[in-house]
């Protein structure tokens, strides 16, 4: 931990993550799609945000603990599903399962994960597991029964993945799946040898070749394997009509990930879905797609009962408690937490989960709220647009 006393924010961690991780795989985890218009707003809509604090309120007894789906969890924030995470920090997917597990906290493994979702569950038996849902109604059924059969007590389905997107970034930077060996990417790798060794060479040595996991019931086709942009692009005719099909065969509580419109709340609310995610895929998806934080008032007012997650942008603890005063019952954090493994392991997300934990405490306390609770409109201000910064 003494050598990651420069990281002061998870920012640093994007900044030491850029200097580990070859060029191509560091494109992958950090950039969007096409102009990267969803992936600057994400940020800019906290930036539009001030707060209004009380003083000489007594916080010497503040808890940050915050509860979701009749679990009580030391933090209001979570580590949000990310694809591939072991492709830029070894078993990446465990590192972050075993941080959160000690922490206190969520975690939602992905279902485009190259570590067996089994594995996870017994690292974790408290993580969640998101799924990108297959083309075919037997295999979807299928998946379910395996995720069930794991352990899993909450399953999470990502919604927003019609079609591929369009990430341009990751083509010039040279990353594409499948892998594509190439002098480039060969040169990527040995002018980043702790990265080469210690992440790429170890899992082919202890693991042997990655493969997609969990996509399916059965074990997905490897990383090099053609037949991957085939099995990820069948999905542009799901429905909600699959969504009722998957509320029937599952038992557990159910999630859905990448909601942004209100309507779109109100139906999966009726279709008996217990939670959303306001989500714009980290603006991974649908270019000059709206940031969560702008229609999660709305979104929040049209959900009755039902619990609001959201995801994407959020950086500080100022940016946890700006989304719970605005509707959110909980939040979730990719990227970062993606970067800190990637530097350091397991204790480069210990870190990153501590400094925001500090945050989020520090800013409760000059907020003058003890309680998440307390949180509402009334804590904050809409700054006016000369004075925004992005």
């Amino acid at each position: 931990m003494r050598r990651l006393g420069h990281i002061l924010s998870l920012d640093d961690f994007e900044r030491a993550a850029a200097r580990h991780l070859p060029r191509p795989v560091f494109a992958y985890v950090s950039g969007a799609v096409e102009d990267n218009l969803a992936l600057r707003d994400n940020r800019a809509a906290y930036d539009e945000i001030a707060f209004v604090p009380r003083v000489l309120v007594d916080v010497s007894q503040r808890s940050m603990a915050a509860s979701l789906f009749g679990r009580r969890y030391a933090a209001p924030f979570g580590i949000a599903p990310m694809g591939v995470a072991a492709l830029s920090a070894y078993r990446g997917d465990l590192v972050l399962a075993r941080a959160a597990r000690e922490a206190s906290i969520p975690m939602v493994m992905s279902g485009s994960s190259l570590i067996r979702l089994e594995d996870v569950a017994k690292e974790n038996p408290a993580a969640w597991f998101q799924a990108y849902l297959p083309g075919e109604p037997a295999r979807i059924a299928a998946l379910i029964d395996r995720v069930a059969a794991a352990g899993f007590g909450t399953l999470m389905i990502t919604v927003d993945v019609a079609v591929l997107p369009s990430r341009e970034n990751n083509v010039r930077a040279g990353f594409t799946l499948p892998l594509r060996p190439s002098l480039r990417l060969a040169w990527d790798g040995i002018s980043h040898p702790r990265w080469l060794f210690g992440t790429a060479l170890a899992t082919l040595a202890r693991h042997g070749m990655p493969h997609f996991e969990n996509s399916f019931a059965e074990r997905g086709a490897p990383i090099l394997a053609r037949s991957i942009e085939r099995d990820f692009s069948k999905r542009d005719h799901l429905s909600w009509t699959h969504l009722e099909q998957i509320r029937k065969l599952w038992k557990g509580t159910l999630v859905v990930k990448g909601i942004l419109s209100a309507e779109d709340a109100r139906i999966a609310r009726e279709s008996g879905v217990e939670g959303i995610v306001v989500s714009n895929h980290g603006g991974r998806q649908l270019e000059s797609s709206v940031a969560p934080l702008r229609v999660l008032p709305a979104i929040a007012q049209a959900a009755g009962g039902m619990t609001v997650m959201i995801d994407s942008g959020i950086r500080r603890g100022t940016h946890v408690l700006k989304a719970l005063a605005l509707g959110a019952h909980f939040v979730f954090v990719g990227r970062p937490f993606n970067y800190a493994a990637s530097v350091a392991g397991r204790a480069g997300v210990d870190h990153a989960i501590a400094l925001l934990k500090t945050e989020v405490d520090r800013d409760m306390a000059l907020l003058g709220i003890t309680s998440l609770a307390e949180l509402g409109p009334q804590c904050l201000a809409r700054l006016p647009s000369a004075a925004r910064t992005t």
